[in-house]
């Protein structure tokens, strides 16, 4: 892959390319981050790519070690059931205030949303199916409409995706998922929002059971 970029970019275009290559496990959990190598291989001096990697530090995508450096960062089983935990109760609270705050022409959004979860899921398509899973669950928090709730959760879950391995490609975890992305939807679609509350939070609680 050529990571030299055509011009110098700003911390920020920096960050975003380095996380790509993070997602992507170009650069593999517990990699340490040589900073003068990578500013070479972008092209750029080493202070943009110090600055990018603060950003992701802050992130959690990356660790900084005391004398030792910058390094990507290894989610455990410890740390996965604290983070679940954290996302338990905020996106329970965003599908709880949806409930209550969602406008008619939102609850349709969601309705469309689901009503294609349900045709990937009949396809077995399952990078489609995740794809709109995002966008239903971001939607959700959207119309909570909560930034500082939302930032926390979209930290989250960035540090979600350096788990390698797909949950939703094991055995009727699929299927599993889509029922219960029904459950939270007729909950907001009922406008009830402690049923929305306890359907996400069920889910979140499910999710991590197909982490193991």
């Amino acid at each position: 892959m050529n990571t030299k970029l055509l011009n110098r970019p700003l911390y920020e275009n920096v960050a975003e390319r380095l996380r790509e290559q993070i997602f992507a496990h170009e650069l593999a959990p517990g990699s340490w981050l040589d900073e003068q190598k990578l500013a070479m291989e972008f092209g750029i001096s080493r202070t943009p790519m110090r600055e990018a990697i603060k950003v992701l530090a802050s992130e959690g995508l990356v660790t900084t070690k005391m004398n030792r450096g910058a390094y990507v960062t290894e989610v455990d089983r410890r740390d996965l059931e604290q983070i679940f935990t954290i996302l338990s109760l905020l996106e329970g609270q965003a599908a709880k205030e949806t409930a209550t705050k969602a406008s008619e022409d939102q609850l349709t959004q969601l309705d469309n949303l689901h009503h294609r979860l349900e045709k990937a899921a009949a396809d077995r398509d399952i990078e489609q199916f995740f794809e709109i899973n995002v966008r239903f669950h971001d939607l959700i928090q959207d119309i909570a409409g909560n930034k500082w709730m939302n930032g926390v959760i979209e930290d989250l879950r960035k540090v979600l995706k350096l788990q390698r391995r797909d949950s939703l490609s094991r055995s009727g975890r699929l299927q599993s998922s889509l029922l219960e992305h029904r459950e939270i939807l007729q909950a907001i679609l009922k406008r009830d929002p402690a049923a929305a509350e306890s359907a996400m939070r069920k889910h979140l609680a499910r999710g991590l059971e197909a982490t193991k």
